[in-house]
């Protein structure tokens, strides 16, 4: 059965990039617009990833992130931040939110690919 990842972004054509690559690596693929709309997701169904942007309307990333590690269910589920933000100080506040790795954006596809790879389970 093919890995499960949840795509959180607030962009359109980065979501069907996403999308396109994880699906034609064999993935499945959900998505969501933005940390609110992502919380309609973690109802129970099962994330082998979820990939989330920071910077999004109605609730950022570290706000969902919180939220996220909050639910026992999706506590060591791996969460990687796919972000424009290289800053130090937002990639200790995303770890400490609970984020497992960082990808900057635009992002190279076989390398996006081989950081899942590296969380996945």
């Amino acid at each position: 059965m093919a890995k499960k990842i949840l795509v959180i972004d607030d962009s359109q054509s980065i979501r069907e990039l996403i999308t396109m690559v994880l699906e034609n690596a064999g993935y499945r693929v959900d998505c969501a617009i933005d940390g609110q709309d992502a919380l309609k997701h973690f109802d129970g169904r099962d994330f082998n990833l979820v990939i989330t942007d920071l910077s999004m309307p109605n609730m950022d990333g570290i706000s969902l992130l919180k939220k996220v590690r909050a639910m026992e269910q999706y506590r060591s589920v791996p969460v990687l931040v796919l972000t424009t933000e290289s800053q130090n100080a937002v990639k200790e506040e995303a770890k400490l939110a609970g984020a497992t790795g960082w990808v900057i954006k635009p992002f190279v596809a076989n390398k996006l690919l081989s950081v899942i790879n590296k969380v996945i389970k």
